[in-house]
């Protein structure tokens, strides 16, 4: 007799695969890869409840909207830390270009993980409003009040 339940599932690991708040354990998206299909309409192919606990995940009209500054925010930590990075590697001078090759590497890199991030974003902006819930096989899922 085995009485020992499932280990609890990672909070950082849980949002980097990019798993429901609520079980940890269901998908946020159809597609767990972003970069499959190269189209902005399958980016969010979300599924409208997690299969695994039944959260709802549009918890009301225009509830991704907030995802916009989380994004931002995203955005912003990733070119700081290319510019730290590219600033103690290669440095920052005012007497040649050096700055324009990390500004051009910047923006490409941003382009390129564009998907991901948008992704990312709506991962962590749902977690503001629903929590990890160990017992989700006995509870109502969350809604907004």
């Amino acid at each position: 007799m085995n009485n020992l339940k499932p280990p609890r599932p990672g909070y950082l690991w849980s949002m980097i695969t990019m798993k429901c708040p609520r079980c940890r354990r269901g998908p946020m998206f159809r597609n767990p890869n972003p970069f499959k299909k190269l189209k902005l309409s399958y980016i969010f192919d979300m599924p409208g409840n997690c299969p695994v606990c039944n959260q709802k995940y549009d918890l009301e009209q225009g509830f991704w909207y907030g995802t916009g500054y989380v994004s931002y925010a995203l955005a912003v930590a990733v070119s700081a830390t290319t510019f730290i990075a590219f600033l103690v590697l290669i440095g920052v001078s005012t007497d040649d270009n050096r700055i324009f090759w990390w500004l051009g590497g910047n923006a490409v890199l941003l382009v390129l993980i564009q998907p991901w991030l948008m992704r990312l974003s709506r991962v962590m902006y749902i977690r503001f409003f629903v929590r990890y819930d160990a017992h989700y096989e006995v509870t109502r899922p969350q809604e907004l009040d």
